[in-house]
């Protein structure tokens, strides 16, 4: 399969002080919690219907989730009734590729899926006082599974990441209880590859080891409070570079950040 890559990305975020020190947060001023789309939007977008059509492991919604689903799938609809590309009627979305996908309420995360960049999981309260995975559209996992993190709270979701200890978990917990309907929240990451592939699961007993790496693959997360039901989304647009393409400084930084980390 031919590797869907990008030739920018919205930031770098190893070179921006604000977004290097996890979490990393700042606030969306743009309303952009759903991308613009990107150069890639209609390959990335073919490769979402592949897999989604394939039956591969990248959609859950629990009982508890599904009224916030749906939630998230008319605020986004209303989205993108004013994004250029877009054309929604009542049953269908025309999407800027020009591909027709028939509206599907009773699947909504399944029907975003088809019409958005964004992977997509939905976090909800748990009996102690985390957010758990409750609900996702995860098309492009880079070296995780949904059916491993579901249910699990954040603290459990990024067990494998050794800069995610507890103090950085309580500030993470701490960050999604403030989360204001009205102010939605991005971070960015970064990550080397040896794979291009965007579909790229992987287990917590067989961690990703990439020795010689030709790729950059960066996320932009975005969270966000659903007003109704009280649940975050989290949204995430993953962008693929060659390491080559990156101009000489900015990979050299990269590749120190790397190193030391």
């Amino acid at each position: 399969m031919k590797a869907i890559l990008n030739s920018t990305l919205p930031a770098l975020p190893w070179m921006d002080p604000r977004l290097a020190r996890l979490p990393g947060i700042l606030p969306v001023e743009d309303d952009t919690w759903i991308t613009q789309t990107t150069e890639t939007y209609a390959a990335q977008m073919a490769e979402r219907d592949r897999l989604i059509a394939a039956l591969a492991p990248v959609h859950a919604l629990l009982p508890e989730a599904q009224e916030a689903a749906a939630e998230l799938y008319a605020k986004t609809l209303a989205k993108l009734r004013q994004t250029p590309g877009f054309s929604i009627t009542p049953s269908h979305a025309t999407r800027p590729d020009g591909q027709t996908i028939t509206l599907a309420p009773d699947a909504p995360l399944l029907t975003l899926g088809r019409l958005v960049q964004e992977d997509i999981c939905l976090l909800t309260p748990g009996p102690h006082g985390e957010h758990l995975l409750t609900g996702a559209i995860l098309c492009f996992p880079a070296s995780w599974t949904l059916a491993e993190k579901l249910t699990k709270p954040m603290s459990a979701i990024h067990t494998p990441v050794p800069s995610y200890d507890a103090n950085v978990t309580k500030r993470v917990q701490r960050l999604l209880d403030a989360i204001r309907p009205d102010q939605p929240l991005w971070r960015m990451n970064h990550n080397l590859y040896a794979s291009p592939n965007l579909f790229h699961p992987r287990t917590e007993a067989a961690p990703r080891i990439d020795a010689e790496p030709q790729y950059l693959r960066a996320e932009r997360q975005c969270l966000g409070r659903l007003p109704q039901s009280g649940a975050v989304f989290f949204t995430i647009h993953t962008y693929l570079m060659r390491l080559a393409d990156i101009t000489l400084d900015a990979r050299q930084s990269l590749q120190a950040a790397h190193s030391s980390g």
